[in-house]
């Protein structure tokens, strides 16, 4: 659409269903803000493009349901895309320059005749760009530039998967401007993975991309090259029951070698075994090697780790089944315990080298206290910092957000509703 009929669009009573599918309320206030929020967006891209045929795709964060840490062993996880979403606006260059704007990295230009690995991008918005246009190529897939702004609610370092956030976005961007809306929200997700692990440098399973791009309460199963994807329609406010996202306000932007350290620790416990992953190990001969495993690895974190796999990975599986069921104290007793091995035997609560600074752990004893144990409280996702789960009453929603709040600042509990929809074309 051209500037004028976007605005059009945004101001008449037909975006009010807009917000409703991708963002979860037809509350009055909601749909206020989030048309100001297009708004503002469509003008931004006129202001630095000008005009022409524009689109506007929604990029939504992810929360973890079950399974911490076990996708990249290829194991069992799920997980959910959430009603909180980076949008970006978009059209065509007639070159093959990439431009994208958000106010937070301001303009980017990425030049996409030259495909190769730049090693200062690591780390770096540009090499998602790059990197996704050499891997869509490598596929044989169509390339070429565009010009973009983008409004970032799925923050750098917020603990919802704002690297997969931002990687399944422009996916979508080549997908959909060049080849035709083509290739399938899985392939997306795979090939966004590529490139966080050999272009951004992080080595990052693949729920994060997975849950963001197929979109749903999604249930993951990595054993093989083609994960086995399941979607299920559930609300835990059918049960009474609030999803909430609590800020720690401690950003893990810095922390890739946290992270890198638990694939790496998983992998040196696969190796003694003579495998690549966890998942081809069995776990009866995991429990009866241990005397030599630990001479062999000299490693206790990575076999508490490799434990805390085993069982995860399983309780997972349990999960799905739950929720398949509807069966709500399992699905709490479940995602508890989750927590618990999370924090005991994964040990991703807090940075190993910086025990001063614990807001993660801090975060997750006040939530258990002013949950009065009456609902979830768990780390999610990568972990370290950022953010972390909980699943409280709604009768208690009020109370439990101006405890946590009076410690962590306004605005760090957020509630958020389970969105059906990944990444995707919205006008």
């Amino acid at each position: 659409m051209k500037i004028s009929e976007l605005k059009n669009y945004v101001s008449s009573n037909e975006f009010d269903k807009i917000v409703l599918k991708y963002y979860c309320t037809s509350d009055k206030s909601d749909i206020a803000d989030e048309r100001e929020r297009y708004l503002k967006l469509i003008d931004k891209a006129y202001e630095l493009y000008g005009d022409g045929d524009y689109h506007i795709i929604s990029s939504p964060g992810r929360t973890e349901i079950g399974g911490n840490h076990t996708d990249h062993q290829k194991g069992f996880v799920i997980a959910s895309s959430i009603s909180i979403d980076n949008l970006c606006i978009v059209k065509k260059s007639d070159d093959m320059v990439a431009s994208f704007y958000d106010d937070v990295f301001l303009m980017n230009e990425v030049h996409l005749n030259d495909l190769s690995i730049h090693e200062e991008e690591k780390n770096n918005t540009k090499s998602i760009i790059r990197g996704t246009a050499a891997r869509y190529k490598e596929l044989s897939y169509n390339i070429g530039g565009f010009k973009a702004c983008q409004d970032m609610r799925v923050l750098v370092g917020s603990g919802l998967s704002s690297s997969a956030c931002f990687e399944i976005l422009i996916t979508e961007i080549y997908n959909y401007l060049y080849n035709d809306d083509k290739v399938d929200s899985v392939d997306r997700a795979i090939i966004s993975q590529y490139v966080e692990n050999n272009y951004f440098g992080k080595p990052c399973g693949l729920m994060d991309q997975m849950a963001i791009s197929v979109g749903g309460f999604v249930s993951m199963d990595f054993y093989d090259e083609k994960p086995k994807i399941e979607k299920n329609i559930f609300r835990f406010g059918d049960f009474g029951y609030q999803l909430l996202i609590i800020n720690s306000r401690a950003d893990h932007a810095n922390l890739t070698s946290e992270y890198a350290a638990i694939p790496n620790e998983m992998k040196m416990v696969a190796k003694y075994f003579g495998k690549d992953h966890l998942s081809r190990v069995d776990k009866n001969e995991f429990y009866k090697n241990l005397k030599e495993l630990r001479k062999v690895v000299s490693n206790d974190r990575a076999i508490l780790r490799a434990h805390h796999y085993f069982n995860e990975t399983e309780r997972a599986r349990k999960l799905n089944e739950a929720i398949e069921n509807k069966d709500i104290v399992d699905i709490i007793k479940l995602m508890n315990e989750s927590g618990n091995s999370s924090y005991k035997y994964l040990q991703n609560v807090y940075d190993s080298h910086d025990t001063k600074n614990e807001a993660v752990a801090l975060a997750l004893a006040l939530s258990e206290k002013y949950a009065c144990g009456d609902g979830v409280v768990r780390v999610q996702g990568g972990g370290f910092a950022g953010t972390i789960q909980a699943i409280v009453r709604i009768d208690k929603k009020a109370d439990f957000t101006k405890d946590i709040e009076a410690v962590f600042g306004e605005g760090s509990v957020i509630p958020v509703e389970i969105r059906d929809f990944g990444t995707c074309l919205v006008i």
